[in-house]
């Protein structure tokens, strides 16, 4: 192993956009981290980069507390054990997942961590995509919260990220009929050539508002990563009881006042409602939806793609990648020079 290791921390809270001087590069001596009991020292090897972080950097109250100024950076990760320390439950070259952070090595208490066991046909990556939090995020929103059924018309705002393009796919299985909406004519064919959308909608066309009119009408589930202008385009939208699940607002996470929405009644004339939800509600039910989606991985019906970006140096850089549309699927970073294997 190396003397020194990289770490990212907080160095200033953006206003809007994260520039480059939100974040700071640390060295630190290797030899300076010994696990106690009931720690692990781990070495990381993916990163997840979740929009869910530009929260974080906010100085507000939220469900979890803020990252605080010169902390590293909040971050679940795959890793591997270098050194169990005494009592611990794990042992060397075990392949955890946990919120490690954004460092190359780090110790953390056993509890926080868990041993990923991968079924066949599941990689290690998966544990940061379909079998991980986007993957949760996706089966009970939509499931739990939207309450999709077969037959209804479903529309996912973000649907060639991680979360939507899961929902997608999930919606299909339910028998919906699945509208997507994306930010590029290539994210569009391959939601409907790859993922087996009905149909795909590149939001940035000047024709999108009255095409999406013509091919959809109206909606009964619409699940929301993007807020903002889509989002009260599709109040106006609904069917009667539709649902909307509020799961993210993208196009409002960099601005220091988000535009507010002013359909908001037609939920009234409407009887419709929408509800946001967080994934770690659901973590009593997280291998209900494992086995689902591990099944669907196994057979090939769900598909999934990563962005990988190579270097913890780049992680910064590549997190505005979730806010302009720069990466299609599940975004993570590589952190080891050789990635890990179960």
């Amino acid at each position: 192993m190396a003397p020194t290791f990289t770490q990212i921390t907080l160095a200033e809270r953006p206003k809007e956009h994260i520039l480059p001087t939100t974040f700071a590069r640390k060295t630190v001596p290797l030899a300076s981290l010994k696990p106690g009991q009931g720690e692990v020292l781990v070495k990381l090897h993916y990163l997840s980069l979740d929009p869910a972080m530009r929260g974080w950097l906010r100085d507000q109250r939220s469900y979890m507390p803020p990252v605080g100024i010169g902390e590293v950076m909040r971050g679940q990760a795959v890793a591997e054990v270098v050194e169990a320390g005494p009592g611990s439950k794990f042992t060397k070259g075990d392949i955890v997942d946990g919120p490690f952070g954004w460092a190359e090595y780090g110790v953390f208490p056993d509890k926080i961590a868990s041993k990923i066991n991968a079924p066949p046909g599941v990689d290690v990556l998966d544990f940061l995509g379909p079998m991980g939090g986007t993957g949760m995020t996706a089966y009970f929103g939509l499931l739990d919260v939207g309450k999709v059924k077969a037959g209804e018309k479903l529309v996912v705002s973000g649907a060639a990220g991680a979360t939507g393009s899961m929902v997608c796919q999930f919606g299909k299985k339910r028998g919906a009929k699945v509208y997507a909406i994306a930010g590029s004519q290539a994210k569009c064919d391959w939601l409907e050539n790859d993922l087996g959308v009905d149909k795909a909608f590149n939001y940035k066309s000047p024709t999108f508002h009255a095409d999406f009119k013509k091919t959809v009408g109206f909606l009964d589930v619409y699940f929301d990563n993007v807020g903002g202008e889509l989002l009260d385009f599709m109040l106006s939208r609904l069917n009667l009881r539709a649902r909307i699940v509020l799961c993210g607002a993208i196009s409002d996470y960099n601005k220091a006042k988000p535009s507010g929405l002013t359909g908001y009644m037609t939920l009234i004339a409407q009887r419709a409602k929408i509800e946001g939800f967080l994934v770690f509600d659901y973590a009593s039910r997280y291998p209900e939806a494992q086995k689902d989606i591990a099944t669907w991985l196994r057979d090939g019906s769900l598909k999934r793609r990563f962005h990988v970006v190579k270097g913890l140096q780049n992680a910064p850089e590549a997190l505005n990648l979730l806010f302009n549309g720069g990466n299609t699927g599940k975004l993570v970073v590589q952190v080891a020079d050789t990635p890990a294997k179960l």
